[in-house]
């Protein structure tokens, strides 16, 4: 998911040409230090938190376990790299059909009292993006113990939901933690306690499960192939690379063959590109994937059609060392399935968005994903 507070860092571009993409070889060093810290006195290692796939026919979204309170209480969230802060929902919230943490029943808990709302300009679905206030929270700060994979942070700033459009109703987890490039909340509070500041993300398909977020390292039993890693684009909280271009099925356009900063969002189950963007693409695989006027901003294509249709997306990058590489979206990814107001139609992956590049889960299950937020950097394997 990405705050709609986060639109705006699409703008910045680079003038990298694109290059054919070249295997190149990094060493990962798991034990990174955090800016302005050293590694005198590392006193945590890496955790594993399960992950489960929430899953209607195509994958959405991710989402594990932590625990807030003493003693604590179980709460399921979505570990957002499009987003920085932790908020879940709350017996304050008499509409949440969630599992709610109750602050009454934690002697640890500290009410600080400021409501707020946040709004999302993506949900949990395939749905487009929208900026109708459709994904809404309303919430009220505390602070409160939080563990994570057995690691305990405390005093962390935290948000209750006190009441949530409908759109969040369809979620089976409770919550959205925050892992933005600037760590905060409980990362932060374990970094400063001696964890690495790195986290590593394996989001598989429902077919092949066991997806995992490692924090403070990565697990290095759930690849095989070398880690490409390229700098981050940015200062700010979002995790965005630059891209020297895109092409489809080995073939570029002048369009596409443009520089553009790409945001990495983990709580984005599809692709957002601009209008022009999103029709050159659908141009080259398709001429007959069209908008979806009942949906504004998506496109489809009869449910037919699509076995048939060869739809590989190669989105380029510059690694670390000046090695270019690719990151593959296949032709399995082009359907997210149909759509209910017409089900011979078939929604297709990209959704149209002026103003934003972004991809999701659609690219991150293809690959191990490396979250370096001490070297300001991410990496990738081929899974």
């Amino acid at each position: 998911m990405i705050s709609t507070t986060w639109l705006l860092l699409a703008a910045s571009l680079c003038t990298t040409a694109v290059a054919t993409a070249t295997p190149q070889k990094i060493t990962l060093t798991s034990r990174v230090a955090p800016v302005g810290k050293s590694l005198k006195k590392r006193q945590l290692s890496a955790t594993n938190v399960p992950l489960a796939d929430f899953f209607l026919g195509t994958d959405l979204q991710w989402f594990g376990n932590i625990s807030v309170g003493t003693p604590p209480q179980d709460i399921s969230v979505v570990f957002d790299t499009g987003s920085s802060s932790l908020e879940f929902a709350s017996t304050l919230c008499t509409t949440c059909p969630q599992t709610k943490f109750d602050s009454s029943k934690s002697s640890t808990f500290v009410d600080t009292g400021r409501v707020s709302q946040i709004s999302f300009s993506t949900g949990v679905g395939v749905d487009p993006v929208t900026a109708d206030n459709s994904y809404v929270l309303r919430l009220r700060s505390g602070t409160d113990t939080v563990t994570v994979g057995g690691l305990k942070s405390t005093n962390v700033a935290l948000n209750l939901i006190t009441s949530q459009t409908p759109t969040f109703n369809i979620d089976p987890f409770s919550g959205i933690q925050g892992m933005g490039a600037r760590a905060q909340g409980f990362f932060a509070s374990l970094i400063n306690q001696g964890l690495p500041s790195l986290f590593g993300m394996f989001l598989t398909p429902n077919a092949i499960g066991n997806a995992e977020l490692t924090i403070g390292g990565i697990d290095e039993s759930k690849f095989d192939n070398e880690i490409m890693f390229a700098p981050q684009a940015g200062t700010g909280n979002a995790w965005e690379l630059r891209s020297p271009g895109i092409s489809i099925n080995g073939k570029t356009t002048s369009l596409l063959n443009t520089p553009r900063t790409i945001i990495f969002d983990s709580g984005t189950s599809n692709v957002l590109f601009s209008t022009d963007t999103t029709e050159a693409i659908y141009a080259m695989i398709s001429p007959d994937i069209q908008p979806n006027p009942q949906e504004p901003g998506t496109y489809g294509i009869a449910c037919s059609r699509i076995p048939s249709l060869k739809s590989v997306i190669d989105i380029s990058f510059t690694g670390q060392n000046g090695v270019p590489f690719n990151l593959t979206i296949p032709s399995s990814e082009l359907s997210v399935g149909p759509f209910k107001s017409n089900p011979s139609l078939c929604q297709t992956l990209i959704n149209a968005f002026d103003g934003l590049e972004l991809v999701g889960g659609s690219l991150l299950k293809h690959y191990y994903s490396v979250w370096d937020v001490g070297n300001q950097r991410m990496g990738f394997a081929a899974i």
